[in-house]
């Protein structure tokens, strides 16, 4: 979903400022959803304290984050994936450093020795997910359950509670608000909970039908508060962009968030008329966003592009300040840039992947979690005066197919997000690299062989086919080659969709 980088309008409420958020979510949160994807009082919680780290010294961040981290330790314990790296001992913090990293293969493939909650089965889980008409509906009453895309070769499935997610409610309040909205200290807190209220209309441009966070997580807000329905929508970026154009022309959004690559396509379509809308913010996450994309989509659409990152293991991972800047939220994450022996690097140095610890997760801990992602801290402090590091991101920089349109002498393009949720949603193939060959010819390299290989070609065959003649493409030829290596890019993920 905008998986790796969500909507920044997707997790703020709205709530009068003369009324406490308290009050006011007892009034709009049905009563079925208020302890299964939102607890007011820990919300509230954890915007007094993300307010104060907002304003808070380098010194004074590190002191909340070493406090988390100890509490974090405590409770993996309890836990055998982690127990048998911690030991028996009295825990510090100065202990991670010293403790295997672990990877998504491990923890799927020992699920339930992962989850702290006894009743989170992986295979129930799994089937939860599979219902597309069940995302963002509550699990088991009590938890928000997302899937990721599977872009490091195994999807993963993660769990949180109310607790968490107020924390990334929190942070995408009142770190990643929008320009030209809310005020400073407390009281932007409150007023962030109204960005999507009184005037905006929010579209998330995205792959819909399945359990990613992007989806759920704006689902769940709009469910959260019905109220925000007629204010904000999804739109899938499957449909024919024709269709896609036309539904953005009749819902006219003030905010639009989406993939690098659909942005830049939907400002070919703005570009030839066909698109007619004025956002005043276009938000981009998921993918790399290359300066000179954001500033073809500024330029055309009219407004600021702001950026984001943040993963499936942790929504909200850093925010972009009016400098144009990416800042860790260190006060509820931990990143640790590693080489490929998967050792620490210096301030400076670009890293061969990247360590995330998740501090507001308990049900499912991530501790040391090999991320996949090239990043670069910059050690410099940032002009806008906030005192959480600086990063550089390196992420998944696919390039968008053009093939011949049924349109005499125009193009199609198809995006690598369209491609790469065809081939996984109804193929099951997640292991996987596309590239162009010739002006109407799609190669897929698999790593299977044999008949396994023979048909999951064939069924992506069938399906590319059928999406690229939705796309007003001309009919196009998908050739197989079983048995490849899938490349991998410099962000350490697979290099899925290539020219």
């Amino acid at each position: 979903g905008i998986a790796r980088g969500r909507s920044e309008t997707g997790d703020r409420h709205a709530v009068p400022l003369r009324t406490s958020a308290a009050v006011q979510a007892r009034r709009v949160v049905p009563r079925p959803l208020m302890n299964a994807v939102f607890d007011a009082l820990s919300l509230q919680a954890a915007m007094l304290d993300v307010v104060a780290a907002s304003h808070a010294t380098p010194r004074l961040i590190g002191e909340r984050q070493q406090q988390r981290l100890v509490r974090l330790l405590e409770a993996a314990r309890a836990v055998p994936v982690y127990r048998e790296r911690l030991g028996n001992g009295r825990l510090r913090s100065s202990d991670l450093s010293r403790m295997a990293p672990v990877a998504k293969r491990e923890l799927m493939d020992r699920f339930d020795e992962w989850v702290a909650q006894p009743e989170l089965k992986l295979d129930e889980l799994r089937d939860f997910v599979s219902d597309p008409a069940r995302a963002a509906e509550p699990y088991l009453d009590r938890y928000v359950v997302w899937e990721s895309s599977g872009t490091s070769g195994q999807p993963g499935i993660f769990v949180q509670d109310a607790h968490a997610m107020a924390v990334y409610d929190a942070l995408e309040a009142v770190r990643h608000r929008l320009p030209a909205r809310g005020g400073r200290g407390l009281f932007a807190a409150f007023a962030a909970f109204d960005v999507m209220g009184a005037s905006d209309r929010t579209a998330l441009v995205t792959a819909t039908g399945g359990h990613f966070a992007s989806v759920v997580s704006f689902e769940r807000l709009r469910r959260i508060n019905p109220w925000l329905g007629a204010a904000s929508r999804s739109f899938s970026l499957l449909q024919p962009v024709d269709e896609l154009v036309a539904a953005l022309n009749d819902f006219q959004p003030s905010v639009l968030a989406t993939y690098p690559t659909a942005a830049a396509l939907l400002a070919d379509e703005a570009e030839a008329g066909r698109l007619r809308i004025s956002p005043r913010c276009v938000v981009t996450g998921g993918e790399t966003l290359g300066k000179a994309v954001r500033q073809r989509i500024a330029q055309v659409a009219g407004c600021q592009v702001r950026n984001s990152y943040g993963a499936s293991e942790f929504l909200p991972l850093a925010w972009e300040c009016a400098h144009g800047h990416l800042h860790v939220n260190e006060d509820w994450a931990l990143l640790e840039p590693v080489d490929e022996k998967l050792r620490p690097l210096p301030a400076g140095v670009r890293s061969h992947s990247v360590l995330l610890t998740n501090l507001a997760n308990l049900v499912q801990p991530l501790i040391r979690y090999d991320l996949g992602d090239q990043v670069t801290f910059t050690g410099q402090r940032c002009a806008c005066g906030s005192a959480l590091p600086v990063i550089e991101v390196e992420g998944r920089s696919d390039d968008v197919m053009q093939v011949p349109s049924q349109r005499k002498g125009q193009k199609v393009s198809l995006l690598p997000l369209a491609l790469c949720t065809v081939v996984e949603e109804e193929c099951g193939l997640f292991d996987f690299q596309l590239q162009q060959q010739g002006p109407s010819t799609l190669v897929l390299r698999i790593p299977l062989r044999g008949e396994a290989a023979e048909a999951a070609i064939g069924r992506c065959r069938d399906a590319l086919q059928h999406f690229a003649l939705l796309q007003g493409a001309e009919p196009i030829r998908v050739l197989g080659e079983p048995g490849c290596v899938v490349p991998r890019g410099r962000s350490g993920k697979a290099c899925r969709v290539a020219l």
